[in-house]
């Protein structure tokens, strides 16, 4: 059991740390054919996308994994993937729909209006399909949904390479490799579910539904109010500065974005064994300070290694194009520690399964970097984006280490 867990374990890590070097390289390419006002138009466009997607995460894999892994029968478990599926759906048009809205209400350029139409496929599909993967998840079997997710990105990666070849330099056209993986990996997901369980006819049952979304409400509360905390000060920005800026600007956040991806990783790989499986709550919450130590340092390594290289980084990835980009890293790869501290600290909500504390930290976040960026990105630019971007991680992680220090174990609790 113990190697079929590890072995999961590292198909998952495989993945997560694959995404990460082949987004580089895509990234890479999307800024030298588009420029800087091309890649803005993009970044742009998937900020919107980005936000407007959490909308359709109703029913997280918190919520149902662990109902899939209670289910005792193959019917059970096809009855609560098609409710989930269902909530997801609806909730991904709501998102579409909201993200339609926003861009009539703001009228962007011809280029990030389609691109974004575009691109916002991924919200009506991804999380949807992604029932099926929460349920390899269940059975210990990530082993297929990796694969599967590896063979859409091969297929992304070779479309933007095939039109960076081609000198192509439509935004659009980029747009739909991007939404060419999804559809990819959302065909090869549910043609391995009916394969493997076929299509029953489920009825359908609104106590479930109301049970599934109730349950859930908590989570997708605290995604939404995280992705906005994420992308807000892209929306902010982007109509408060030339374009060539604002690509400088999210030029620096996708290297940073693909950065502070390993803490997510590295929080993964550690947390089962020396969080979760700590039957003492003393144990745990002493594992947890010293993943918090440990990553924040790596963070910070890291961090300083990027500024220290941040000409030869922006050089080799953007080009001398994005020139200005290089200022801007090298202040905000150091601060980025704090993500790390962040990812580390909120290991204790997810322990004592606390989503309400996850949710009251993500709208403290996103009321001060609102707030912030608000006031300081008209005045000072992408300089003032780069503050709320410290503003709002020194939020999450204070309010990380306060609920870490509160809930520390007492004399009495430990002896017991």
């Amino acid at each position: 059991m113990r190697r079929r867990v590890a072995g999961n374990l590292l198909w998952m890590l495989a993945e997560r740390g694959l995404q990460v070097g082949v987004g580089i390289g895509v990234v890479a390419m999307l800024a030298r054919a588009l420029g800087p006002e091309g890649f803005a138009h993009f970044q742009y466009a998937q900020s919107i996308v980005l936000i407007a997607a959490s909308f359709a995460l109703v029913c997280s894999a918190e919520v149902v994994v662990p109902r899939l892994v209670a289910a005792a029968t193959p019917a059970a478990e096809q009855q609560l993937l098609r409710h989930a599926f269902v909530l997801r759906l609806g909730g991904g048009v709501v998102g579409y729909l909201l993200m339609c809205a926003y861009l009539g209400i703001t009228a962007p350029l011809p280029d990030i209006w389609h691109a974004a139409l575009v691109l916002g496929i991924a919200i009506l599909l991804r999380e949807p399909v992604g029932v099926v993967t929460a349920w390899m998840q269940a059975h210990t079997n990530n082993r297929p949904g990796t694969l599967f997710s590896l063979a859409a990105l091969a297929i992304k990666a070779s479309l933007v390479g095939a039109l960076f070849a081609a000198h192509v330099t439509n935004v659009a056209g980029y747009a739909i490799a991007f939404a060419v993986e999804v559809i990819v990996l959302a065909t090869l997901l549910a043609t391995f579910y009916s394969r493997q369980r076929g299509a029953g006819d489920v009825p359908w049952q609104p106590e479930l539904a109301r049970e599934l979304l109730g349950a859930g409400t908590l989570f997708w509360i605290s995604f939404i109010l995280m992705m906005g905390a994420r992308r807000v000060d892209q929306l902010i920005l982007q109509p408060a500065v030339p374009a060539a800026e604002f690509g400088a600007y999210a030029a620096c956040m996708q290297i940073l974005d693909n950065f502070t991806m390993v803490a997510t990783i590295l929080a993964a790989g550690i947390a089962p064994s020396y969080v979760y499986a700590r039957q003492r709550f003393d144990d745990a919450h002493a594992s947890i300070g010293r993943i918090a130590l440990g990553l924040t340092g790596v963070g910070l390594a890291g961090g300083l290694a990027i500024a220290a290289c941040a000409p030869w980084v922006v050089a080799l990835l953007y080009g001398q194009a994005f020139a200005a980009t290089v200022g801007l890293l090298r202040m905000a790869a150091i601060i980025s520690a704090l993500v790390f501290a962040d990812v580390a600290l909120t290991l204790l909500a997810a322990h004592l399964r606390k989503p309400r504390w996850v949710a009251i930290k993500w709208a403290l976040v996103l009321a001060t970097i609102l707030a912030w960026d608000l006031v300081m990105i008209p005045r000072y630019g992408n300089w003032g984006a780069i503050a709320g971007y410290a503003v709002g991680n020194a939020v999450a992680v204070l309010v990380g280490a306060v609920l870490w220090w509160r809930h520390r174990p007492t004399r009495q609790m430990a002896s017991a």
